[in-house]
């Protein structure tokens, strides 16, 4: 709770409006079964004038009632509001700090339902809490005390009803608990394989798997099913037992009066007004119950998006570091590192030095290591043993901007951002002008079918870039990744989709206008890499060759194998 009393503190004013409004609502509602009481004294008495003075007054109390509860719904609903956006920027926030380790820990579906629909149980917390659950132990407590100066000689009933609800009450919200949990487990997964499934839509109707993931979706959804409904059962079976309960705490009210009543007729009144502060005190246990299931659902909640802001990133940067790069050499230094969770590194014990604008090739078998390399030249995640220095910056000490800047990783999987074309180049520079994108779509060769656009570099882009094919994709990434100049260039199996001849163009446009940049080149193909300055030939995570192409086919059994099956001598 020390979250949500530190955002509505930034609240405050509406805060204390809504518990303003809450006082007087219960105050009016405690008043009315006295002067109701007032009113059937009078009518008895016949005396007209007090039935018309307390009848207005009765009139007046209920208004000022209603009045506040519109006050209180409205200063309620606006903290709630407010308070939710607050929490999910928070978290929104704090998740582009995160590493990729981090992301990979929640998972891309979790995250996504914390973000939203346990953002939206903390908000009805907030509501719930301005609304009812500072309103119910006043409401208690005054209809208790004011039952009892009402007709003390039934005591013994307000106990008996109290007990019974109260019982009903924990009975039937202890076996609700569990469900709770389990259906914001259930709607974890539910919205993963959801969100799994329209992303590989396309893999699941080639392959005609359409039955399989809707049993799949359907296993799951039966699960989430079951908790909700047995949670409908519980209040089911609730509702009609306070019914039963209530009713039962009437007829021996008015059983036990009827003696008291013969001797004066006053009592016929504190009856009445008996009665409504039974019914308030039932009422309020009940609603109080609910209330405190529901808030213990948004519990749960608070808890999950309390847990993403507490989580600390594995990777952080000295907000001081003043470490500059400026030409783009880097080392290896007997580097090390291992996924969360694998038996065995995916590194091992990696050494090699680049010098500033340098063409580097990466080859290697799938699951040699190629991208986990890239990645910790970006600083996407830590060596476990060993070190990164690029221009003799260890990376851990780099300033982060200057490193974000300086390095720009484009990845084979291109990914592209709803918006327009200009929105996704400019990732790359924020600032920067068309003359810059066109540039950078040149180098790329992405210029010429933008130039076939509408808007040029004002058209859309769908979700995903789904209006443009694989390889245009790709190339609006390589202009993302070049528009900055950056001192290192990560091409990681990026220009998988294009065809040989813009392969070549993309190449010969690096080499010329980003000369002084170091060019890391993922490939599986050897052609994309033969005229690097130097090659890397991963082999299971070990660097086992380094050298040009020649020196390689003469002297790396891995390499050369490499070559021959793909044919290397044709394609030269």
């Amino acid at each position: 709770m020390a979250l949500l009393i530190n955002k509505m503190k930034n609240h405050l004013g509406a805060v204390v409006g809504s518990i303003l409004m809450t006082i007087i609502i219960v105050a009016t509602q405690l008043w009315q079964p006295k002067l109701l009481q007032q009113v059937l004294n009078a009518v008895m008495a016949d005396d007209k004038d007090k039935i018309v003075k307390v009848g207005i007054t009765l009139l007046v109390v209920a208004g000022v009632g209603l009045i506040a509860g519109v006050i209180n719904t409205i200063l309620a609903a606006k903290v709630a509001q407010e308070v939710s956006a607050d929490v999910r920027e928070e978290g929104f926030k704090k998740i582009q700090t995160f590493s990729f380790s981090n992301i990979e820990k929640f998972s891309t579906g979790n995250i996504v339902v914390r973000l939203t629909n346990d953002i939206t149980q903390i908000q009805t917390l907030v509501m719930l809490t301005l609304q009812t659950l500072l309103r119910i132990p006043i409401l208690f407590v005054g209809s208790f005390i004011l039952a009892m100066m009402t007709l003390p000689q039934l005591w013994w009933v307000i106990i008996v009803l109290v007990v019974l609800v109260f019982v009903t009450v924990m009975a039937v919200f202890g076996m609700m608990g569990k469900h709770f949990g389990m259906i914001q487990t259930y709607l974890d997964r539910v919205n993963g394989i959801a969100k799994e499934n329209l992303a590989g839509m396309r893999v699941v109707k080639s392959f005609v798997q359409e039955a399989n993931e809707t049993k799949r979706f359907s296993k799951v959804s039966e699960k989430l099913t079951k908790h909700t409904i047995s949670v409908g059962n519980l209040f089911a079976v609730m509702i009609p037992t306070f019914t039963v309960i209530s009713s039962l705490a009437i007829v021996v009210a008015i059983y036990f009066s009827a003696d008291l009543a013969t001797k004066d007729l006053n009592v016929i009144g504190a009856v009445a007004s008996f009665m409504n502060y039974l019914m308030q005190i039932m009422m309020s246990i009940i609603i109080g119950g609910m209330m405190t299931m529901m808030a213990s659902r948004a519990m749960v909640s608070l808890a999950r998006i309390k847990e993403i802001l507490d989580t600390e990133p594995d990777i952080t940067f000295n907000p001081e570091a003043t470490n500059m790069i400026t030409k783009g050499d880097v080392s290896f230094k007997n580097v090390t590192f291992q996924y969360e969770g694998d038996d065995r590194p995916s590194l091992k014990h990696i050494s090699f030095d680049v010098t500033h604008g340098q063409s580097i090739g990466i080859v290697g078998a799938t699951g040699a290591g190629k991208s986990t390399l890239a990645q910790l030249i970006a600083r996407l995640y830590d060596p476990t043993e060993g070190s990164i220095e690029i221009d003799q910056i260890d990376l851990k000490a780099a300033n982060k901007e200057n490193l974000r800047e300086s390095v720009a990783l484009v990845l084979q999987k291109a990914m592209l951002f709803s918006g327009t074309i200009a929105d996704n180049i400019r990732h790359g520079k924020r600032d920067a002008s068309e003359q810059e994108m066109e540039a950078a779509s040149s180098i790329a060769q992405a210029k010429e079918f933008i130039d076939r656009q509408v808007d040029r570099y004002g058209s859309l882009v769908e979700e995903r870039g789904a209006n443009f094919s694989g390889g245009q994709k790709q190339r609006l990434s390589i202009s993302r990744g070049v528009i900055g100049y950056p001192k290192i260039l990560i091409l990681d199996d990026s220009t998988s989709a294009l065809d040989a001849k813009s392969e070549k163009l993309v190449k010969e446009a690096l080499n010329k206008e980003l000369k002084g940049t170091t060019t890391f080149i993922i490939a599986q193909k050897i052609s994309s890499v033969v005229q690097a300055d130097k090659i890397l030939v991963l082999d299971e995570g070990e660097l086992v060759a380094t050298g040009t192409h020649q020196e390689l086919v003469a002297s790396s059994e891995v390499y050369r194998e490499i070559y021959e099956t793909q044919k290397g001598k044709e394609v030269l």
